[in-house]
């Protein structure tokens, strides 16, 4: 490696460790990997697992000759170290997964950092032990795709600092979750999270909603207030759909960003603005600066720190997760729970989900009113989200059962209570419906077809004693009223014009 074509790197994620009997050689490649900012620990086979406790704190480990040939052993032995052999002889060693590169003498800077590089990245995707305890940091991110881990990072890695974030996305992705999680997990989360949604506020009373204003600043102005900024003091201020503030508001934000000072509408008295700003929005906003619509000084101020919420269809493999999450969160509310066939799953994969996480609350919701304690399948899902072929299952009952519900549906306002009542029409009914009354001809009846048209002689005489108030009739037929409609279509029953 030539010294005067390396410059000093940042420090990296830990250590590293060179395991070589060449002493020389490990001496030589710790001088040169400090040279560049990074620290180095020569051990031996005795000390490498005790230098390799905690793992968090090994980014790496060189691995070079060794005369007991223990080479494997030693890989295989610590599975989150990822290591770099030096020499071709070692390549043999590729087969092991956690063996990330090859160093080959002399050494050059560009192979040194890219091979540190794959290191790191190697630590900072390992799957965690305590993965569960790391979600636990965050509220409300659900999800263990690549997305949601790349979000779970993204947020990790900004939320200590200052930087303004602005966080882009469809409607409904959960672009204020990510916000909130920033605040939490920030210097500033003892502070007020103060969200202002810009599309919601009319704009003649957006600079007094976001600045505050004093007693008699306009016409309704009857006394001081304080606006979000002077709220979200100490804390976080997050503008949501930023993309909807009018321009001649982002000049005014743009200005407090700049000079963090700014001044209640019609006062004169600077106040400090000690707040995290983070934005947020659906729009395209490098779109919008082409159409003059948006500032472009403004949102260069805003996007120091970017992050994408990325839209349910992306993210498809934590459809599962997010619907146990919703019922967990509403079955206290509905007090019940359901459960989801695998097809009814599936199907739900293949939807589109243009209201993204959003929409898919509102399903469940949904679900757990319709279904509730129930096994919920592909055709009990609203039409739009049941993409299947399969037709559903109807049952076949046995003509007992079909002839024993006709029987009840005929019979069912037979009241006794009812006996003596003077109508015409309930004691004819009754009449009726004593089966002593009815004899068996000898050459016998079709009881499906007799059955049907003692049902629609029964209503007919209903809905005429009624003037067909369809109500009325359903009462006197101890019906209900919807019961009552679909036999009339049945039947073709109506009133004559």
């Amino acid at each position: 490696m030539v010294k005067d074509s390396i410059t000093p790197a940042q420090v990296g994620l830990g250590k590293i460790l060179i395991l070589d009997e060449n002493q020389n050689r490990a001496q030589l490649i710790a001088n040169l990997f400090g040279f560049i900012g990074e620290r180095c620990e020569v051990v031996s086979e005795s000390t490498l697992a005790e230098a390799c406790d905690p793992e968090e704190s090994v980014m790496a480990c060189v691995l070079g000759a060794l005369s007991s040939g223990q080479h494997e052993t030693i890989v295989a032995s610590q599975p989150a170290v990822p290591f770099l052999v030096l020499g071709e002889t070692l390549k043999y060693l590729f087969d092991k997964k956690n063996v990330i590169g090859l160093l080959s003498e002399p050494l050059s800077y560009p192979v040194v950092t890219q091979q540190i590089r794959d290191c790191q990245e190697y630590k900072r995707l390992i799957p965690k032990r305590n993965a569960s305890t790391d979600g636990s940091l965050f509220d409300g991110l659900i999800g263990q795709t690549n997305a949601m881990q790349t979000i779970r990072f993204l947020i990790k890695q900004v939320a200590e600092k200052e930087a303004n974030v602005l966080i882009l996305g469809d409607s409904g992705t959960g672009k204020e979750v990510i916000a909130r999680n920033v605040h939490l997990l920030s210097n500033r989360a003892k502070g007020p999270f103060v969200p202002v949604n810009c599309g919601a506020i009319p704009a003649e009373l957006l600079e007094s909603e976001l600045f505050g204003h004093e007693k008699g600043a306009f016409t309704g102005a009857i006394s001081s207030r304080k606006g979000r900024f002077e709220l979200a003091q100490g804390g976080t201020l997050f503008l949501d759909e930023i993309g909807d503030m009018p321009l001649q508001m982002q000049v005014k934000l743009l200005r407090v960003i700049q000079e963090r000072t700014y001044e209640r509408v019609g006062g004169s008295k600077a106040i400090k603005a000690d707040v995290r700003i983070i934005a947020a929005t659906h729009r395209n906003l490098e779109t919008m600066i082409e159409e003059n619509r948006f500032r472009e000084d403004l949102y260069y101020r805003l996007n120091v720190f970017p992050i994408e919420s990325p839209s349910l269809k992306d993210r498809r493999d934590d459809l599962e997760v997010l619907i146990q999450e919703f019922i967990t969160r509403f079955e206290k509310q509905h007090s019940a729970r359901f459960n989801l066939t695998d097809r009814a799953l599936e199907s739900l994969k293949q939807h589109g989900w243009p209201g993204n996480v959003r929409e898919l609350g509102n399903l469940v919701e949904r679900l757990l009113i319709m279904f509730p304690n129930q096994m919920v399948d592909v055709h009990d899902l609203p039409q739009r989200y049941c993409y299947t072929d399969e037709a559903p299952f109807v049952p076949e009952y046995p003509d007992e059962i079909l002839e024993r519900q006709a029987l009840n549906d005929i019979f069912a306002f037979n009241d006794e209570e009812e006996a003596d009542d003077d109508d015409d029409f309930v004691m004819s009914a009754t009449s009726v419906a004593d089966p002593t009354t009815v004899m068996l001809p000898e050459e016998g009846i079709d009881l499906k077809e007799y059955l049907a048209e003692l049902e629609v002689n029964l209503i007919e005489q209903a809905l005429q004693s009624c003037d067909y108030v369809v109500s009325r009739a359903a009462e006197q037929l101890s019906l209900r009223r919807t019961t009552l409609v679909e036999k009339m279509r049945k039947y073709d029953l109506n009133k004559d014009d």
